[in-house]
């Protein structure tokens, strides 16, 4: 098992912090950029005090598994997820780098989440049983919650560093990107999503739904951020699906569940996780990418 100390904070002297994210910090090192996962844990737009061990490196790790993966299918922005071919300012943090740290090329990034749905749960049942859309798009009548779509859906939304996403229709992508380059976001993020699905359900896995995020290398669309990780999509053990109800989950709807379970009115202060969650989490996240890659998490 790897070591169980939790990363809240990347402290890393001498490199130039770029920017701290819900869950990942960011240093600029000039032509690239460091990305380090931390343990950081983010629920309904707060980042909660507690961390959870090997959090980190479970993103770090399942998203240069997918970036490897579907690299035939668009290009990623990494570079690198090894120590040693890290620049020699990063090298003096081996330790606390290691096994969760990225160096990644810089994009222009697009202003938006592309997010593909396969299956109704989340913000997408909660407006279905308002309207019978999702981002404005009309749906079938008679659908549950989990229920499977007749056929995926690109359902973006704004991107929003604090606060929650909201979701668009395409039109408003795209007014903010141009009809183009709207057009082949959407048809790369539902050809990942289609071949990410095939793969997972060939080892026991729905992905019901997940996100990415593109921005540009020059004239290229680039798939940057993370990959189908816990942390940005639902991931569902087949064998226990049933539409009509939630569903079990490798990912934070476990933590969710909890909040809502407590009673707490998602306003400050956020309200510490008790152990058992602690563990809990950390088991699905570690046992999800045990499942999908094949290894144990190093």
């Amino acid at each position: 098992m790897s070591d169980s100390r939790p990363l809240f904070d990347s402290e890393l002297p001498g490199l130039r912090l770029s920017r701290r994210g819900k869950v990942r910090d960011v240093y600029d090192l000039g032509d690239r950029l460091l990305v380090v996962a931390t343990d950081r844990l983010s629920a309904f737009d707060f980042v909660l005090p507690t961390p959870i061990p090997d959090k980190g490196k479970v993103l770090n790790q399942v998203s240069e598994f997918w970036f490897r993966r579907t690299a035939g299918i668009v290009p990623n922005h990494m570079v690198s997820t090894a120590v040693d071919d890290f620049p020699a300012s990063v090298r003096a943090h081996a330790d606390a780098v290691a096994g969760r740290t990225m160096l990644v090329r810089k994009l222009e990034m697009l202003p938006v989440e592309c997010v593909a749905r396969g299956y109704l749960a989340g913000s997408g049942w909660k407006e279905y049983r308002e309207n019978r859309t999702v981002c404005g798009i009309e749906l079938p009548g008679g659908l549950v919650e989990s229920s499977r779509l007749p056929e995926p859906i690109f359902t973006p939304a704004t991107k929003a560093d604090s606060g929650h996403d909201i979701n668009i229709p395409f039109s408003e992508v795209e007014r903010m990107i141009g009809r183009d380059l709207a057009a082949r976001a959407r048809e790369l993020t539902l050809e990942l999503y289609a071949a990410a699905s095939d793969f997972a359900l060939g080892r026991g896995i729905i992905i019901a739904d997940t996100k990415f995020e593109f921005g540009m290398l020059g004239d290229e669309l680039v798939l940057g951020d993370e990959a189908l990780t816990p942390d940005s999509s639902r991931f569902w053990p087949a064998d226990e699906y049933g539409p009509g109800r939630a569903q079990p989950s490798f990912d934070k709807q476990y933590v969710r569940d909890h909040l809502e379970n407590i009673g707490w009115d998602k306003q400050p202060p956020v309200p510490d996780l008790p152990a058992e969650i602690v563990a809990g989490t950390r088991a699905r996240y570690r046992e999800i990418f045990r499942i999908l890659t094949g290894r144990d998490l190093g």
